[in-house]
């Protein structure tokens, strides 16, 4: 039995049939769902450690729940640019592409590049990394100079056209987080939502309203550190 097998039981072990019933309600979908919680899945990540060569094995099994926990204990440092590509193929629900974003991506040194990379896919959960990355990086990366993000906008601009529900919601997702990440970056970010709400499309409208509504919001604005 490998490592990766061993681990598989364990979470096997932990299956929760009101949390697969709950994931699925949710739309995570794809694969097999175990049904752990969150943080479960923190917890057994961090008994494990960082284990790069662990994280490809569990990727490769059919498991929703081991290809999260390879987010977890993947080695930033040492996954490589093609190996996210193959990842990011695979993604089949929008829980794994945040769970890959937030956990893993945001910190490599290929994350801006695979923004301007994902976001030309037609794929709607590859199209929905572009735009889940956005929003992670503005989120958690703090050094990251808030200029960055301004290359960021027209791109929110420009595919704010798609209706599918996996990608509009990511769209205005990144708008809303880098709004809220500085003073600087807000004004921008609330411009490109007034005018997307004046849009004659509807998709437009829809994301530029919600976060019109939200970037405008003093109680949000008074958040909002620097």
């Amino acid at each position: 039995m490998t490592e990766a097998d061993k681990v598989i039981k364990h979470l096997l072990s932990l299956s929760d049939k009101d949390k697969i019933e709950k994931a699925e309600y949710f739309g995570v979908k794809g694969g097999k769902i175990i049904g752990i919680s969150a943080p479960d899945m923190r917890r057994i990540a961090k008994e494990i450690k960082i284990n790069h060569p662990l994280a490809l094995e569990l990727w490769q099994k059919e498991y929703h729940e081991a290809r999260m926990l390879a987010t977890l204990i993947a080695d930033k440092n040492q996954i490589t640019s093609k190996q996210i590509d193959l990842w990011t193929k695979d993604f089949d629900n929008w829980a794994i592409v945040d769970g890959a974003c937030y956990n893993l991506y945001r910190y490599t040194p290929f994350a801006d590049e695979k923004v301007f990379q994902y976001c030309k896919s037609e794929k709607e959960y590859i199209r929905r990394t572009s735009f889940s990355l956005i929003a992670g990086l503005a989120i958690g990366l703090k050094k990251k100079p808030d200029k960055d993000f301004l290359e960021f906008l027209p791109l929110i601009e420009e595919y704010a056209f798609d209706e599918r529900n996996f990608v509009w919601k990511a769209v205005n997702w990144a708008l809303r987080q880098i709004g809220k990440r500085s003073l600087f970056l807000h004004p921008y970010a609330l411009e490109l939502s007034e005018k997307l709400s004046l849009s004659e499309n509807p998709t437009h409208r829809k994301i530029g309203k919600d976060a019109l509504r939200e970037l405008s919001n003093p109680k949000t604005i008074a958040r909002i550190k620097k």
